[in-house]
């Protein structure tokens, strides 16, 4: 890996390390076209270079070079209300969420009449959590923080008129921090702030086809492999005089694989409709051990998951076009499982968006949804905490396309 692509991976990390939107600690926030579908559909619909990532078989529906340029600003909310089973005294915590910033960038290109090139940087994984330092579960967490940078480059061939297949590489390298009070003997003995960070870098593959079933419908599958790491870091504390907290530590962690099946169907010459289900593999996550100067496993015990999205655009005129979806999260996780590092929950999106082309070669595509969030509950299993959380996300996303 090059020292070049580390240094713009560090310095993009710094903006995608927001709490994850879509289930577990995915980011499905890969470009601003379809967030105001709820990201329904996006195997299929092919609209700009962000195909990439959603299904590099799409690529073959676009012009000859284009290049899109996305951010996203998100503002989830985790408050805790509940009590300690282990009689820890302290505040309820605060707001564990906070304003992110997640980029993404794509440019593709046709090479041949028949094959297309294309790459991708954005930040498939992500998740922030952090809680006051004096609440009654400063002895389970306080900051928990994943970053993950994607490099994507792929591969588009159209077989026929009707049928494309596309494969990438994704190069990821991911970054994690833990801190929480760990004990220095028995109550009332005192506790320091551990901190445990630790990075590597993995790779995986995605592949895509993408089928025009009728000269109204298409159908588009993809699939993400998963990615295997070990990472290496160092614990460290508040305390220095504690020397047997302070030294290497390694952790395996597997980020999912997931795979998708969308439909996109044009109505009319001014309708467009979209659908989607996606399947995640969270039962890849089962624990999390660390070994090395700190050594322990927390239990996860996460299932795989579904997300089903249903979406439309009305083309109002040449200029404009509107957008509205709607979408549906499981959660990977029950109320047993569950811990306040990652206090996810089933997720109702309602998002409205649209494009404005500024030229027959350039246009800006808008959106913003709500995500309502089913109260996720922590019970003293794998926590001392019994209680739940309020929470909900906010996203307002923005990008530009240019063909060239």
């Amino acid at each position: 890996m090059s020292f070049r692509f580390k240094r713009l991976a560090a310095s993009l990390a710094l903006a995608a390390g927001g709490t994850a939107h879509a289930a577990g600690y995915a980011l499905i926030e890969q470009n601003a076209s379809g967030l105001g579908n709820a990201y329904a559909g996006q195997a299929a619909a092919a609209s700009d270079a962000s195909t990439i990532y959603f299904n590099p078989a799409g690529m073959t529906r676009l012009p000859d070079r284009q290049v899109v340029v996305a951010g996203h600003l998100i503002k989830p909310r985790a408050e805790f209300s509940g009590t300690s089973s282990a009689g820890v005294t302290g505040g309820q915590g605060g707001d564990a969420g906070d304003w992110a910033f997640v980029p993404n960038a794509y440019v593709a290109m046709r090479l041949t009449p028949d094959v297309h090139l294309g790459v991708g940087l954005s930040s498939p994984f992500g998740l922030k959590t952090e809680y006051d330092p004096d609440w009654i579960g400063r002895y389970q967490a306080i900051e928990s923080e994943l970053k993950t940078i994607n490099l994507n480059p792929s591969i588009a061939y159209k077989v026929g008129e009707t049928l494309s297949f596309g494969a990438g590489l994704n190069v990821q390298w991911i970054e994690a921090t833990l801190t929480h009070r760990q004990p220095l003997g028995l109550p009332p003995a005192p506790a320091t702030l551990l901190k445990i960070k630790g990075d590597d870098y993995g790779w995986g593959y995605n592949l895509g086809a993408l089928w025009q079933a009728t000269p109204a419908t298409r159908i588009g599958l993809s699939y993400r492999s998963e990615i295997d790491y070990t990472l290496e870091g160092t614990s460290s504390t508040s305390d220095p005089v504690v020397s047997p907290l302070e030294g290497p530590v390694t952790a395996e962690v597997t980020l999912p694989d997931s795979a998708s099946l969308s439909f996109f169907h044009t109505l009319s010459p001014t309708w467009d409709l979209l659908a989607d289900v996606s399947w995640t593999g969270w039962s890849d996550f089962d624990d999390l051990p660390i070994r090395g100067t700190v050594d322990s496993t927390t239990v996860a015990n996460w299932s795989d998951s579904l997300r089903y999205s249903l979406g439309a655009t009305w083309h109002a005129n040449e200029k404009w076009s509107l957008r509205g979806g709607v979408a549906y999260d499981e959660a990977p996780v029950s109320d047993r499982y569950r811990t306040p590092r990652i206090p996810d929950g089933a997720r109702t999106w309602v998002a409205l968006g649209g494009r404005y082309r500024l030229s027959r070669r350039s246009a800006l595509d808008f959106g913003y949804a709500h995500l309502f969030v089913n109260d996720p509950g922590l019970q003293p299993a794998t926590t001392t905490l019994d209680g739940e959380y309020d929470s909900a996300v906010d996203i307002v996303s923005a990008q530009f396309t240019l063909g060239f």
